[in-house]
């Protein structure tokens, strides 16, 4: 039962999430053998004022 954790900065549209999770299932089935309807993609959105690099934060 794969687990898949992506997160991303915040303001992509429902049809963007949509495919994304579409497309990550169909690899991950295609890779591990896994049945589609194990495979479970959590999407977690943050804002850009809460997300730093290299110290810097990009907000």
């Amino acid at each position: 039962m794969p687990f898949v954790h992506i997160e991303l900065i915040e303001g992509r549209s429902k049809e963007q999430k949509e495919n994304l999770v579409k497309e990550v299932t169909e690899a991950v089935v295609r890779n591990t053998g896994a049945a589609g309807e194990n495979v479970h993609v959590i999407l977690q959105e943050m804002q850009a004022s809460d997300y730093a690099q290299n110290g810097i934060f990009k907000g």
